[in-house]
């Protein structure tokens, strides 16, 4: 299914971001809203340390409809205890009273630096101005105003048929440092004009969200505000998607490739990266053991300076996986780097092999690919390099 990185209409919903004046100049406040109630769906951050937007909008979700999220960047609202539970429920106040909704109908979500009090005055104020903003093509500024040290905004969107009828997905995402959900900081915010009841939505976000954001780490860091939110209009007028439809799982089909290009957009504006990592690991002994390979290779700092300065050492790749725990049979196993195979059966590739290695490694999207030789348990993950840059950006980010 065709994904574009572009903004679309998507019937039903609105968007707007601003600056609101958290940041110095750039974009900070966003709001994405519907028309009327609409069927909703969220997964959140699995950390035991989660910011008080995550609360409120976890117990919102519940009720399976929202009218809206407003979300600020630059200071993620997490560690101010009551001040901050205090703080996301005005948010979300202020913004009901401007779209005549119920408090409870929308949710909220903040990123930035931990431990800082949100700056309610800016917000009171910010708050009318990105609801007065609000527009059918307001997504691409939306996308921005999430955005934390992204070096560009993350949107992608699909359009398909559904019952005869055009239907729309469309998703914005940010995230560069922090990242490895185990659903990154990583949000990502998601419309459709397709009908669907909320549970069912709720159920395919849970298995498209472990195929896709589960399956990204930049550094490993596990981040206390993740959220991935879905919202359902139905004003498309396509029927209504029900388990065990045909229509149903092309629609699933849809929803996964536009997260998954999110996500290749994620690892690729990984802080301070140059290229994207897509680690693949097959012949494990079972599933678990393959994504417990493969996450250790994407995070291994070795393989990711390796990646970064050109070389196709598998060694590392090997010692990577190894200290995962992770079983091999070496005479059945096989390592490819950027498509060409530098280890094989026991053997490691000659001259020639590693010359072509080093010239794949310069390309923008690096694969990586080790078949373990003991079975058919497979998993892959999305990852990127480690470079000086990552050191400096987050060296100097608080300041």
């Amino acid at each position: 299914m065709k994904v574009q990185r572009r903004s679309r209409r998507v019937a039903g919903f609105r968007a707007a971001g601003i600056h609101a004046g958290i940041k110095a100049s750039a974009r900070d406040l966003a709001l994405i809203a519907s028309d009327e109630p609409v069927a909703t769906a969220a997964v959140f951050t699995r950390s035991t340390v989660v910011g008080a937007p995550v609360e409120i909008s976890r117990e919102r979700v519940a009720a399976g409809r929202s009218r809206g999220i407003v979300v600020n960047s630059g200071i993620s609202n997490v560690a101010m205890g009551q001040r901050g539970l205090r703080d996301a429920r005005t948010m979300t106040a202020l913004t009901a009273r401007e779209l005549a909704c119920g408090e409870e109908e929308v949710l909220v979500a903040s990123t930035g630096v931990i431990g800082e009090p949100l700056p309610m005055g800016i917000l009171r104020k910010g708050i009318p101005r990105v609801v007065e903003a609000l527009s059918p093509d307001g997504f691409a500024d939306a996308a921005e105003a999430i955005r934390t040290t992204d070096t560009h905004a993350k949107i992608a969107s699909t359009r398909f048929r559904l019952d005869g009828v055009p239907v729309t997905i469309l998703g914005i995402a940010k995230g560069s440092g922090m990242i490895e959900p185990n659903m990154a900081t990583m949000l990502s915010f998601l419309v459709t004009d397709a009908s669907i009841a909320p549970r069912s939505l709720q159920r395919m976000l849970g298995r498209v969200a472990d195929a896709t954001y589960n399956r990204l780490t930049v550094d490993g860091e596990g981040s206390t505000s993740d959220t991935v939110v879905l919202m359902a209009s139905g004003a498309a007028g396509s029927g209504t998607l029900r388990a065990g439809r045909p229509e149903t799982r092309r629609f699933e089909t849809g929803l996964r490739a536009v997260c998954e290009d999110l996500v290749r957009q994620l690892a690729r504006d990984g802080e301070g990266a140059t290229k994207l990592m897509v680690v693949d690991v097959t012949g494990a002994r079972s599933a678990a053991e393959a994504d417990r390979a493969a996450r250790r290779i994407a995070n291994s700092m070795l393989v990711k300076t390796a990646v970064f300065g050109g070389d196709p050492n598998w060694g590392r790749i090997v010692q990577a996986f190894g200290a995962a725990r992770v079983a091999w049979a070496p005479d059945r196993s096989r390592v490819r780097v950027g498509g060409v195979t530098v280890f094989s059966r026991g053997r490691s590739a000659g001259p020639a092999a590693r010359k072509r290695a080093e010239r794949a490694l310069r390309a923008e999207e690096v694969a990586i690919e080790v078949d373990l030789g003991r079975g058919s348990g497979r998993a892959r993950i999305f990852s990127c390099d480690l470079t000086y840059e990552y050191v400096r950006i987050n060296a100097e980010y608080t300041t």
